[in-house]
C-alpha cells in the first residue's frame, strides 16, 4: 500500500528519533520534539471540538513563534488548510482575505490584535477569534487556556490525501487584490526533500527564523528542519542586534533572509565585529544582488551564500546557485558571479526561457526571454480565480512574469520583471494596488507606479503623476497619501510631475519608457530591457 505525502509525517518522525531533543526555542520557553507534538495534539483536538473540520480554512496572524510553528502540524492533522496572514497590511486587506479565504478560526497575536479589532464585524466567515499571549482586557479566548483543556497524548488523525491542499497563501500579483496560492500535501512535502538536500539539513543545524513563517521562503522551514530534528529559534522580532546575540547564544548554523536584512547585519558587522565560531550558510532570496555582494559574505563575513529563486506558486524554491563540482577550478572572481545569478533547477523542477512564440532562448547569457517552470511544487492554482489560474498555469507549466537568461552551462539570471512587481525587503507589492490608491487622491489626474532601486530596501515604488489642471501637489502630498491608505511598505518613497504619460495606440502606459526617462534623469542609461 503507498504511503501518501503527508506534512503531519515530518513532526511524527521528528518526535520518534528526536523527542528529547531541543525541537523549538522562544523567547522565554524551550520545547522538546515530544512536548511540541503534544501540544500539537491539544490544538488538533481543541479546533475539532470548536467545529473545525477536513478542509476547513485556518488562519493566522502571528510573528515567528512556538505558536505559530505548532500551527502548521495542528491544523494539518485534522485535514483542515492554514492561511498564513501577512503581518504588514492594514486591516482592510484581512477583511479581503479572511473573507475571500472563508477562514473559519482566526489565530492572532495580542501584538498585532489592533490590526483585526477595527474590522471584526466585517469578517463573514471566522466564527472564533483566538489569541496568543492574550492581555485580559481584551474579551477573546485565550490561546494557551484554551489549549490546556484538550488532551496532548493522542488525536485521531482524519484521512488526508497527497492531493489535497495543505495550504493557501495570499501574493501580490499585477492585480489590486491579492490572489490566494493553493499548495498541496505534496508540493510542500516534495519540495521539502528536494530542500533539504540543496541546503544540507540535518539534525545538527540550528536553524534560526528570520524570514517571517508567512513569507514565501519562510513558510517551508517548520516542514524541512522539522523532518530532519534540527533545533529551531524562534524570533518574535528581528534586529542586527537580536539576530547576533542568537547567533552567538544558539551557535545557529542555518539562516533565510531577504537581501535588505543581510544588508543590515553587514551595517552592524562593521560597527561591532562580533565573535562568530560557528560555520553559517544563509540561503538569501529575492533582488539579484551583485558578485561583490556575495564576495563580502563569503569573505568578511565568512558565511557560506546559497542564492535561490522561487514564487509562492512554485513551493516557492525552482533554482539554486551553489557551485558544481565542474566549476570549482574557475576563477574566484567568476564563481562569486555565478553565485550570484539565480541558479540552476533544484531536484525536481524543470525551467525553461522562451521568447513570446513559446521557442526557446539561446543558452548565451543574452538573449531574453520569460522564465517557466515545471515541478512536484507548481501549485494546485488560484482559489476561487480560474481566469488567473489559466494565466499563469499553461500545459503543465507555471509561467512566472519574470524575464531572464539561461547561459550555456544552465545557470539562469534574472533581468527584470514582466509583469511590474516591485520587490521591496522580500514584499510583494502590487504597482497596480499602489496606482489605484493614488487615483482616490482629488487632485491626480494620472498615476503610474515603477520599481526604483533602494540602498536598505532593494525596490521601493516610484510614481508619475500627472496633477489636475491648476493645482500644486508636492512630493510629501503624495508620501503621506500613500502611506495613510497603504501599509507603509507598500508606500510610495519618490515623485516625479509629468504632463502627460506615455500610451500605446490603445491608451495602456507604456512604463518602458518612464523606466527609461527615469533613469536618464539619474544621468544613466540601459538600465532596464523591453
Amino acid at each position: 500500500m503507498n504511503v501518501p505525502l503527508v506534512l503531519s509525517h515530518f513532526l511524527d518522525r521528528a518526535a520518534l528519533l528526536y523527542g528529547d531533543k531541543k525541537a523549538i526555542i522562544g523567547d522565554d520557553k524551550v520545547l522538546t520534539y515530544l512536548e511540541l507534538n503534544g501540544r500539537v495534539n491539544q490544538l488538533s483536538n481543541g479546533l475539532r471540538d470548536i467545529g473545525v473540520k477536513k478542509g476547513d480554512k485556518v488562519a493566522y496572524l502571528a510573528p515567528n513563534s512556538i505558536e505559530m510553528l505548532e500551527g502548521f502540524y495542528g491544523v494539518f492533522q485534522l485535514g483542515a488548510v492554514i492561511v498564513p496572514l501577512n503581518i504588514r497590511l492594514k486591516p482592510a486587506d484581512y477583511v479581503f482575505i479572511l473573507n475571500h479565504s472563508e477562514s473559519k478560526v482566526l489565530f492572532v497575536d495580542q501584538e498585532l490584535y489592533h490590526l483585526i479589532s477595527p474590522v471584526k464585524d466585517e469578517l463573514e466567515s471566522v466564527e472564533h477569534i483566538i489569541v496568543h499571549y492574550k492581555d485580559e482586557e481584551i474579551n477573546e479566548t485565550d490561546y494557551n487556556h484554551w489549549l490546556e483543556r484538550y488532551d496532548n497524548k493522542c488525536f485521531n488523525r482524519e484521512s488526508v490525501d497527497e492531493n489535497d491542499v495543505s495550504s493557501l497563501l495570499y501574493t501580490s500579483g499585477t492585480t489590486g487584490n491579492p490572489k490566494g496560492v493553493m499548495l498541496t500535501h505534496r508540493n510542500n512535502y516534495l519540495h521539502a526533500l528536494g530542500a533539504m538536500h540543496h541546503f544540507r539539513v540535518n539534525d545538527r543545524d540550528t536553524y534560526l527564523h528570520v524570514l517571517p513563517m508567512f513569507h514565501v521562503n519562510g513558510w517551508g522551514a517548520p516542514f524541512y528542519y522539522t523532518a530532519n530534528g534540527a533545533t529551531q529559534v524562534c524570533l518574535r522580532k528581528t534586529s542586527p542586534e537580536m539576530i547576533f546575540d542568537a547567533l552567538q547564544k544558539h551557535k545557529v548554523s542555518i539562516m533565510h533572509m531577504a537581501p535588505t536584512v543581510l544588508n543590515s547585519l553587514f551595517q552592524y558587522y562593521e560597527r561591532n565585529v562580533p565573535n562568530i565560531e560557528q560555520d553559517i550558510r544563509i540561503v538569501v532570496a529575492g533582488s539579484a544582488p551583485p558578485p561583490a555582494f556575495v564576495t563580502r559574505v563569503e569573505k568578511e563575513l565568512g558565511w557560506e551564500f546559497i542564492q535561490i529563486y522561487g514564487m509562492t506558486e512554485s513551493t516557492p524554491v525552482s533554482l539554486i546557485s551553489l557551485i558544481r563540482s565542474e566549476f570549482d577550478d574557475l576563477p574566484e572572481k567568476e564563481k562569486y558571479r555565478m553565485k550570484a545569478k539565480a541558479g540552476y533547477p533544484i531536484i525536481g523542477s524543470e525551467v525553461k526561457v522562451i521568447h513570446d512564440n513559446g521557442e526557446e532562448v539561446a543558452h548565451d547569457g543574452v538573449d531574453i526571454g520569460e522564465l517557466i517552470v515545471r515541478s512536484h511544487g507548481v501549485m494546485l492554482g488560484y482559489w476561487k480565480n480560474e481566469e488567473a489560474t489559466s494565466q499563469t498555469l499553461i500545459n503543465g507549466w507555471l509561467h512566472t512574469g519574470d524575464m531572464a537568461t539561461i547561459d550555456e552551462n544552465g545557470n539562469v539570471d534574472i533581468v527584470d520583471r514582466k509583469k511590474d512587481i516591485i520587490i521591496s525587503g522580500g514584499e510583494n507589492i502590487s504597482s497596480i494596488e499602489v496606482e489605484g490608491i493614488l487615483y482616490e487622491h482629488p487632485d491626480i489626474l494620472e498615476a503610474a507606479v515603477i520599481a526604483v532601486p533602494h540602498e536598505k530596501w532593494g525596490e521601493t515604488p516610484h510614481a508619475f503623476i500627472v496633477p489636475k489642471m491648476g493645482v500644486e501637489l508636492t512630493e510629501d502630498d503624495i508620501k503621506a497619501f500613500t502611506r495613510e491608505k497603504l501599509a507603509h511598505f507598500k508606500s510610495v518613497t519618490s515623485v516625479s510631475f509629468v504632463d502627460e504619460l506615455p500610451k500605446t495606440a490603445s491608451g495602456k502606459i507604456q512604463k518602458i519608457h518612464l523606466r527609461n526617462d527615469y533613469w536618464e534623469s539619474k544621468g544613466k542609461t540601459g538600465r532596464f530591457v523591453n
